[in-house]
């Protein structure tokens, strides 16, 4: 396996679901919607370099990075072609994987993906770098999250106990001064996007406070859009059900045409 990138893998299933977690967070983020997955799958969810036991992978940061450290790592381990998930950052990082090794990537599902345009809201994402206590971590998660949701304690517990470890605090402001640097972020051009052939979805919450929803009013012609109503950013702890649907639905389809259309609201 490539050195010091972590990787929490779960079922024996012949279809393969990589999924990849935003800025500041961890494998643990997936925990609920791969709970909502078939059992025929098997999951990797990976902590991207830089964040939890991925901590220490050489010169963590940027999304180019962390896309070949991934796909250095799935062919480690011979593992062909896979279904790729991505929220925030680790959209970011999938959709550079899907185009620098397309064969490989079978289906493309993306979750308020970094990339897609130059706003960027810096100074949360710099508090939520800086924040180790609990009610701070709460604090952050609550003005990510949608008006409806209630950021998860258990969540909140578990990237405190994250930022615990030597070193981790100090990596993520690395990492969000780099992202944000004048509040805005890098994107990847339309015209790559374009060339994306495997099926894509892209969900965004209305209600995102972090990376606006109109980053993809208009979408390559292939993409397939979710607005999920009254969600905010965090769309894998705040609908899981919901995410785990677009994530099975996505991988079972096969390409044609594709419109954008308005989802059902998260609960």
């Amino acid at each position: 396996m490539t050195s010091s990138l972590y990787a929490d893998e779960r079922g024996v299933g012949s279809k393969t679901i990589v999924l990849l977690h935003g800025f500041g967070g961890s494998h643990d983020v997936w925990r609920e919607v791969i709970s909502l997955l078939p059992p025929s799958v098997r999951t990797l969810a990976y902590d991207l370099p830089g964040h939890g036991l991925s901590l220490d992978f050489p010169s963590a940061g940027p999304a180019k990075v962390a896309a070949n450290a991934i796909l250095a790592n799935l062919s480690a381990r011979a593992i062909k072609r896979v279904h790729l998930v991505g929220h925030s950052m680790g959209g970011a990082v999938a959709a550079l994987m899907a185009l620098a090794e397309p064969a490989k990537v079978a289906s493309l599902t993306l979750l308020a993906p970094g990339g897609f345009g130059p706003e960027i809201n810096g100074p949360l994402l710099r508090r939520f770098a800086r924040a180790q206590d609990l009610a701070e971590v709460q604090a952050c998660l609550a003005a990510m999250s949608g008006p409806r949701a209630a950021p998860s304690r258990l969540m909140a517990e578990l990237l405190c106990e994250m930022r615990d470890r030597p070193g981790q605090t100090e990596k993520l402001v690395e990492i969000a001064a780099a992202m944000t640097r004048g509040d805005r972020q890098g994107a990847i051009p339309r015209e790559r996007l374009d060339a994306l052939n495997m099926p894509v979805m892209v969900a965004w919450g209305s209600d995102d406070a972090v990376l606006p929803f109109t980053q993809v009013d208009d979408p390559p012609e292939r993409f397939h859009v979710h607005h999920v109503l009254e969600a905010g950013h965090m769309l894998a702890e705040e609908a899981p059900d919901l995410i785990a649907e677009i994530i099975r639905r996505n991988s079972d389809r096969r390409m044609g045409p594709h419109r954008v259309k308005l989802s059902a609201a998260a609960s």
